[in-house]
């Protein structure tokens, strides 16, 4: 798999990493109550970070994690981020293999079931089911 195709697919993970832990997601140690996508970008992004060899690109990296932690719905510090993303997976073939192992091997999936069942990875918005839902701004 290419890099860019790489960096696409684990963007949603990485923002949802940021948005749940912040800066923190740097340096966090497993954490076994974490939910799988979340889990999955701490871990995806700690990778990046850890293959950084250029202490400029490092604190790129962290600058923009950092900035998206400031602000997770943000779409132009999501951007900076993935930007960071795609320049370290183009630099290293091996890394890029590496991280889309790891998103192939995740247990990330969603399944709804039943009536009114609903499986988003992540919502910004309202989502009601059921015939009598009603919906008050």
């Amino acid at each position: 798999m290419d890099a860019l195709t790489v960096a696409g697919e684990i963007a949603p993970y990485v923002t949802a990493a940021v948005g749940a832990y912040g800066t923190a997601v740097l340096t966090l140690a497993t954490d076994a109550s974490a939910d799988a996508t979340v889990g999955l970008g701490r871990r995806i992004l700690q990778r990046i970070r850890g293959n950084q060899e250029d202490p400029a690109d490092l604190d790129r990296l962290d600058q923009a994690v950092a900035e998206a932690a400031q602000a997770p719905e943000d779409e132009d510090f999501q951007a900076m981020l993935r930007v960071q993303i795609k320049k370290a997976l183009l630099a290293d073939a091996a890394l890029t293999a590496d991280i889309a192992r790891m998103v192939s091997e995740s247990s990330v999936s969603f399944m709804a079931s039943g009536e009114g069942a609903v499986a988003v990875q992540h919502n910004s918005g309202v989502i009601s089911t059921g015939s009598n839902a009603q919906i008050q701004r």
